[in-house]
C-alpha cells in the first residue's frame, strides 16, 4: 500500500515510517520544512510540502493514498491556549482527511492517548473522556471512528503517556527535560500514580498491523509495560544525572499538571490477543538507562 503518513520524522513517526517501508509500504510524508522533507526523503518516503492547517494538501494526499496514518500534533504544551490550538488544527486535519475517504473503505488510523479509569487498569472498549485538557482530541478521535459507518475503515492507537526510544520520549521524557533545567527529578503528589508505557519501535509495529488488518471503528491499545509508579520513573530519572529527587507541585508542569497527576494504567490484552502484537523491546525503566548524564 501506499500510506500517507503525518508527524513521520517525531520519535514515533521515524520508527513507524521505517517499520511500513521495511515491510514494502510505499510512504508519503507531511513535510512542514526542509529538515523535515530532507529527513523523509533519506528514509525512503516521498515528501509532501504543508502542514495540519494545508487542508487542501491533506485531502489530495489522502485521496491519492491507499491509507492514512495520522500521528502530527503541535506539541505545543506551553500554555491551555496553546494546547487547545493544537487540538483545534488536529481535529480540522482528521475532519479533512476523513471526508477525503469516505466510501473508499481505505483505512484511517489516527493515534490518541489511553484513558484514565479509576480502580484498574484502561482497557480498550473504555470511552476517553471528552472533558478537560484535552477532550477536544478524544471527540476528533470519536468522529473519525463515525467514519467506519460511511465506508472508511477507520481506527484509532491508543499510545500510553511514554513511547520512549533510548530514554527519550513522552511523559518520562519531559520529566527528564524538566530536571535537567531545575536540577531536581520531580514527581507530582507522592508519586505512586502509574503511567502506561511503550517502546516507539513496538508501537510502530501495532500501527503497522492496524493499518494492514484491523477491522473499521476499534480502538487499540500501544501498551507494553502497564503502569510504572512515576515517583520510580523519577528516580531512574534522578540517578542518570545525578540529581535530588523529590515531589513537587504540579503546578509547574502547567496544562499538563492535571493529567500528570492522574494513575491511568492501561492493559493491551484485547489487542495482542485480536492482532497477534508482541512487544519485543526494553521496558520504560531500563530503556531511562540510556539518558545521557
Amino acid at each position: 500500500m501506499e500510506i500517507f503518513v503525518t508527524g513521520g520524522t517525531g520519535l514515533i513517526g521515524t520508527s513507524v515510517v521505517a517499520e511500513l517501508i521495511a515491510s514494502g509500504h510505499a510512504v508519503l510524508g507531511l513535510a512542514r520544512s526542509d529538515v523535515s522533507a530532507n529527513a523523509l526523503a533519506s528514509a525512503g518516503a516521498e515528501p509532501v510540502r504543508g502542514s495540519l492547517t494545508d487542508l487542501e494538501v491533506l485531502r489530495a494526499s489522502a485521496e491519492r493514498a491507499d491509507g492514512v496514518l495520522h500521528l502530527a500534533f503541535s506539541n505545543d504544551f506551553s500554555s491551555e491556549g496553546a494546547l487547545t490550538a493544537g487540538v483545534e488544527e488536529e481535529a480540522a486535519a482528521l475532519a479533512a482527511m476523513g471526508d477525503a475517504l469516505i466510501g473508499t473503505h481505505r483505512p484511517l488510523v489516527t493515534s490518541s492517548g489511553t484513558p484514565a479509569v479509576p480502580g484498574r487498569p484502561a482497557t480498550e472498549s473504555d470511552p476517553l473522556s471528552e472533558i478537560g485538557p484535552v477532550g477536544g482530541r478524544s471527540r476528533a478521535v470519536r468522529r473519525v471512528l463515525e467514519l467506519s459507518s460511511q465506508g472508511v475503515r477507520s481506527a484509532s492507537v491508543r499510545l500510553p503517556r511514554t513511547v520512549h526510544n533510548n530514554g527519550d520520549g513522552g511523559f518520562a521524557g519531559m520529566l527528564t527535560s524538566i530536571a535537567r533545567q531545575s536540577r531536581v527529578s520531580g514527581y507530582p503528589g507522592d508519586g505512586s500514580q502509574r503511567w502506561p508505557a511503550v517502546h516507539a519501535l513496538d508501537a510502530a509495529v501495532l500501527f503497522r498491523l492496524v493499518l494492514e488488518n484491523a477491522p473499521a471503528g476499534h480502538a487499540w491499545h500501544a501498551v507494553a509495560d502497564e503502569g510504572d509508579a512515576v515517583r520510580d520513573i523519577a528516580a531512574v530519572i534522578g540517578d542518570r544525572l545525578d540529581v535530588p529527587v523529590e515531589s513537587v507541585d504540579p503546578q509547574i508542569y502547567g496544562p499538563l499538571g492535571e493529567i500528570f497527576s492522574i494513575d491511568q494504567p492501561a492493559s493491551s490484552a484485547h489487542t495482542r490477543e485480536m492482532l497477534g502484537w508482541t512487544p519485543q523491546h526494553p521496558s520504560l525503566l531500563p530503556d531511562l538507562g540510556n539518558i545521557r548524564p
